[in-house]
């Protein structure tokens, strides 16, 4: 599958929340928006960066073209107090991005459900894996983020693990993407990560890596999750509209996810194929 972006969404993940402020849940709530203020990671693709290069970038656009309003950003790093420091000082309005279940925020209802992915070589001996109990990944490298779901049972299968951090400042490094090289250079035999980031940083190899969602495993850890917008407790105004902008535009927002290979999972929790227009 943050925090989550992936920062946020790792701690999402791990049911790492707090009661948002009670002060921030008592305030009124703007029914006129002059603007689509956003709160955002500036080095976090494949989610957002200040060059609007995200698909949260484009989403955002989407939304703020249906307002009919300017879309202005506020940026900070997506480690700890992003939220406090962003959307509860109501520094901005909406972060679209959010795991399900993440108690620091509102959350609206869910535009997108992905799975962790098993990231391969073509050809790697391991591709055929579709659980994280497969026997095959006994003895193998395996790049993991530390402390997320996949962890526990690569190690109860007797998988060799490569750790990247968990929490980090994108603007001085990128975990994430290092654990993607290291596949492509022959230093781990796999990796197994949130699928969009496993999917937009394999496209990058050369020859690009191979991408396989977990959507069969058997191992007992939740592997998929469902990704909604963030916003404060106490604006049901808000939460209501963006939940109507969800559901008018779902098939252009699923037509963006698809554009960075964004494994998509339907109701059932099977691979969404993007011209059917399923909602998530």
């Amino acid at each position: 599958m943050k925090v989550h972006r992936y920062r946020m969404l790792w701690a999402a993940l791990l049911c790492l929340g707090v009661m948002a402020s009670s002060n921030a849940a008592n305030s009124p709530e703007r029914q006129e928006r002059e603007a689509l203020r956003v709160c955002a990671d500036g080095n976090n693709m494949p989610f957002s960066n200040q060059a609007g290069e995200g698909f949260e970038n484009r989403i955002a656009e989407l939304m703020a073209d249906d307002m009919g309003v300017p879309l202005t950003y506020v940026w900070s790093p997506q480690i700890m107090g992003f939220v406090r420091n962003t959307l509860e000082s109501r520094a901005c309005d909406v972060m679209i991005g959010a795991a399900a279940g993440y108690e620091f925020v509102q959350n609206t209802n869910a535009y997108y459900r992905s799975i962790y992915s098993l990231v391969v070589p073509e050809g790697s001996a391991i591709e055929a894996a579709t659980s994280l109990t497969d026997p095959m990944f006994a003895e193998r490298r395996i790049g993991v983020v530390s402390d997320t779901p996949p962890l526990v049972p690569l190690r109860r299968s007797g998988a060799r693990i490569e750790s990247y951090p968990l929490m980090v400042d994108t603007r001085v490094r990128a975990p994430l993407r290092d654990a993607i090289a290291d596949v492509a250079e022959g230093k781990t035999e796999g990796a197994v990560l949130w699928g969009p980031l496993a999917a937009y940083y394999a496209a990058q190899q050369d020859p690009p890596l191979r991408v396989i969602p977990l959507v069969d495993d058997d191992s007992g850890v939740q592997l998929d999750f469902r990704i909604t917008m963030g916003v404060r407790r106490g604006e049901p105004h808000w939460k209501d509209w963006i939940n109507d902008f969800i559901d008018r535009h779902q098939e252009e927002i699923n037509a963006i996810l698809a554009d960075y290979g964004v494994p998509l999972l339907d109701q059932r929790g099977r691979p969404l194929a993007v011209e059917d227009g399923g909602e998530t």
